[in-house]
């Protein structure tokens, strides 16, 4: 599968830094054809997207499906068993420090030191990369401020995934790799996480996100990719990935007679009193269902109504045989 749309209307950048590269026209991100073994197992099998500056391209999956293995290729951390990745038209494995100053990740483990405080982390990163001295300023927007003077060690666990990003902001990146950022964010932090990520690809940053929710792809992502057992199994805006589904209507009418019911373009069950139809034509069920009600004087309590959920996609996957190469 190849993904080759990519945004045109952006300017190419170059990053002030210690290892400033400048981006030439094309995809900040191709990965053709790629493969991934650990011995005999593979991990990733023949995955092909691309993500143009600008431009927020999400992986989902469960545990095991690849997202973290395509990653860590495409950051240059382990060559590929096959295929290929470029970024920013280079071999990131080959060209790492040449990447290094206009490519930022923020992965599942911090690196940090325990000892430092949150302030003289963001300093060491800073001078390492000769930027100016904007610590202050960083954890204020990472919503940290008040933790400055902590410690790393004495910071939980979203804490120091907010302090992640504030590092990968740091640098203005070009290509900025998330893998799972909002894992263990309360709902305050994760959305003030997904208006960093939106700040990112309005300046022209190509973010390449891994997550295990889907609201959270259908909130940022312009394209978004589902890896199951290695492989990319759908591509899509979640729009298109959900539309191929059954979506859900739910809700506990009050009186409830079976036999009375609406004809429906939907399959009906019931459990416990608990009426749900899996439809193809959600808007149409759920307005054949309203103005019964209305005419019946039916109270549909606890009414649920929506695309298929991230979770049933996943079960259909899984439930399908394992293609041959």
């Amino acid at each position: 599968m190849r993904f080759r749309h990519y945004r045109r209307d952006l300017p190419n950048r170059r990053i002030e830094g210690m290892n400033a590269i400048t981006h030439e026209p094309g995809p900040a991100v191709e990965i053709r054809d790629l493969s991934c073994r650990y011995g005999s197992f593979t991990a990733v099998d023949r995955v092909s997207f691309a993500v143009g500056p600008g431009e927020l391209f999400a992986l989902l999956g469960t545990n095991g499906a690849g997202k973290t293995t395509t990653i860590e290729t495409a950051i240059g951390m382990r060559r590929p068993a096959a295929g290929s990745a470029r970024v920013l038209g280079r071999d990131p494995y080959r060209h790492r420090r040449d990447l290094a100053g206009a490519v930022a990740v923020i992965g599942q483990e911090t690196g940090f030191a325990d000892d430092l405080t949150a302030a003289e982390t963001i300093k060491l990163w800073t001078d390492l990369h000769r930027l100016p001295s904007q610590s202050d300023a960083l954890l204020e927007r990472v919503d940290l401020a008040h933790r400055a003077a902590v410690r790393v060690g004495a910071l939980s666990g979203g804490e120091r995934r907010r302090l992640d990003l504030a590092l990968a902001l740091a640098t203005s990146p070009t290509v900025l790799f998330a893998d799972e950022p909002t894992t263990g964010l309360d709902p305050a932090s994760r959305r003030r996480t997904w208006g960093l990520l939106r700040e990112l690809t309005q300046r022209g940053t190509a973010v390449v996100l891994t997550t295990h929710y889907l609201d959270e792809a259908a909130e940022l992502a312009d394209h978004v990719a589902i890896m199951d057992r290695g492989r990319i199994a759908r591509f899509g805006t979640v729009a298109e990935i959900t539309a191929a589904y059954e979506a859900r209507i739910s809700m506990r009418p009050k009186p409830f007679d079976p036999l009375a019911l609406p004809a429906l373009a939907g399959r009906t069950s019931v459990d416990d009193g608990l009426l749900t139809v899996r439809t193809t034509e959600l808007q149409a069920d759920l307005h054949r269902l309203l103005d019964w009600a209305a005419r019946t004087g039916v109270d549909l309590a606890d009414l649920k109504a929506g695309p298929a959920t991230l979770d049933e996609i996943f079960a259909e996957l899984e439930a399908e045989p394992t293609a041959t190469p």
